[in-house]
């Protein structure tokens, strides 16, 4: 099976790229010096943000769908992220390392099914979520954090 994983646009989040602390905090983001990898996913590129880098915590709406499964959740953003990840039957490291929670949603936004399993075997997932053809898209988060990792579309 056929299927893309694509990152966030880095578009709604670069208004935010060096803005003072206090400024951020008036946001409800906070910034972050990388000390350690992995640990820092950023959610544009989806890369863990290497040691010295500045990421910025912040929530973003995961699931805008007018449903009961809306969600939003803290994300990580590298500063100065500008290519968002996309890319065909490739899986990248920062979810190749985690536990991850799959959850597949209905073109309408409804959640059709759920699971979670190690990054190493996300495609035996992925092949059987899509299996359902009721399933429009999938979501991918961190089991652990719960924060949103990508999306996951048919090709």
């Amino acid at each position: 099976m056929t299927f893309r994983i694509s990152g966030l646009s880095p578009e709604p989040f670069r208004s935010f790229f060096g803005l003072p602390e206090a400024e951020l905090a008036l946001l409800g983001i906070k910034r972050y010096r990388v000390d350690a990898k992995p640990g820092f996913p950023d959610r544009v590129e989806l890369k863990d943000a290497e040691p010295g880098e500045s990421v910025l915590l912040l929530n973003h709406v995961c699931q805008p769908a007018d449903t009961p499964y809306r969600a939003c959740h803290a994300i990580f953003i590298r500063e100065g992220a500008t290519q968002p990840y996309d890319a065909v039957d490739s899986v990248p490291e920062s979810m190749r390392i985690r536990l991850l929670s799959l959850r597949a949603y209905s073109e309408s936004g409804m959640m059709l099914d759920a699971d979670v399993i190690e990054g190493v075997a996300i495609e035996s997932l992925i092949e059987r979520m899509f299996g359902n053809p009721q399933i429009s898209y999938i979501h991918v988060h961190n089991a652990r954090q719960g924060c949103y990792c990508g999306r996951i579309d048919r090709v």
